[in-house]
Parts: C-alpha cells; sequence; structure tokens
C-alpha cells in the first residue's frame, strides 16, 4: 500500500497479514472530498491501524495527527510507518477509542478532522458515532468521517452531529457528518 497524494506521494506503508487497511480507492474519494480542507487541521485517526489515512492526512498538510490504536502488534506497525515518514508532528495514543474520547474530553482536546474505521460486524461505528457525540471535542465547523461495512445501520443524526454526505464502494460506505445545528 501507498500514499497517494502530498509530500509522501509514493510512499510504501507497511501492512500486518490480514488487516484491513482504507482501500487507496476509498482513501483517495475520501481525500478528493477534503481536498483544500486537510492543510491546518487538527486530525484524528480512531482504530487508526496502519495509519494509513493519518499519514495521508499529514502528507497533504495535517498540522497534527492524533493515532489511536489499542492493539500493540498493529501498533507497532503503525510506529514503524510513522518513522519512514520522518514526521514528528503526531502522537500515538495506545488505547481504544472510547477510553480515548473520554480522555480528551477531560483535556478540552478538539479535532478539526475525526475519521474512523472500526472493525465491521461488531456495531462498532453506531456506538463510537453516539460516544464521539456525548463528547465534545469536535470543533465548530469539523468533519467526523465514518468508514463502516454497508449493513451497518448507523443513525443520520445525533444529539450533535448529522450526516452530509454518503459514498458506497462496494461493501463500504463512507459517511461524513458535520455539527447538528439545530
Amino acid at each position: 500500500m501507498r500514499i497517494i497524494s502530498g509530500k509522501l506521494k509514493n510512499r510504501v506503508i507497511k501492512m500486518p497479514k490480514g488487516a484491513r487497511p482504507t482501500q487507496n480507492k476509498v482513501r483517495k474519494a475520501i481525500f478528493d472530498i477534503l481536498a483544500g480542507c486537510i492543510e491546518g487541521t487538527n486530525f484524528l485517526e480512531l482504530f487508526a491501524g496502519t495509519g494509513a489515512v493519518g499519514i495521508e492526512a499529514l502528507s497533504c498538510g495535517a498540522d497534527f495527527v492524533c493515532f489511536v490504536e489499542n492493539d500493540l502488534q498493529i501498533g507497532g506497525i503503525l510506529r514503524e510507518n510513522l518513522a519512514k515518514s520522518r514526521l514528528s508532528n503526531f502522537a500515538i495514543k495506545p488505547t481504544d477509542a472510547f477510553t480515548a474520547l473520554e480522555q480528551f474530553a477531560k483535556e478540552n482536546k478538539s479535532f478539526d478532522i475525526i475519521f474512523l474505521d472500526p472493525p465491521y460486524y461488531k456495531d462498532l461505528a453506531k456506538k463510537i458515532l453516539l460516544s464521539l457525540s456525548a463528547y465534545d471535542i469536535l470543533k465548530p465547523s469539523g468533519l467526523v468521517i465514518i468508514q463502516h461495512f454497508k449493513k451497518d445501520v448507523i443513525p443520520e443524526t445525533t444529539d450533535s452531529l448529522k450526516i452530509f454526505k454518503q459514498k458506497i464502494y462496494g461493501d463500504t460506505v463512507v459517511s461524513f457528518f458535520a455539527k447538528n445545528k439545530n
């Protein structure tokens, strides 16, 4: 797998066996949609895995990326991929996504873009979306992007978030949320 855009374009990313990374075509589509919106952002990648999306964000000019990954083996590969990038404007939180959200809220941290690609078939997309809605860690003009399985049912609105775009790529759906301005 390779970085597809920005200053790290064509950089190879190491992948563990059995991983389900964000496919190049899906990652390209996401970053095409976000064109012009990445530079200068504070970006959060939950369920980071190998960090492909967050590294892509850094490559496209994000000021800072926080990677949240609780699997120690995959976290080791994430660290390798980041070391090869020779970038320093990132942090890795080796914890589960729900704990990380709670910690960010307690620390009054906020993000411009939050991307998550939870494991499929576990109803995690819906659960983490509801948790995100409960914590105020998204900046007022921020975006939440969820990559999920097409059979996952996620709400179109929560107390604080509302879907504004959805794209389907085979069995994968990418849902874009913004702050709900009731």
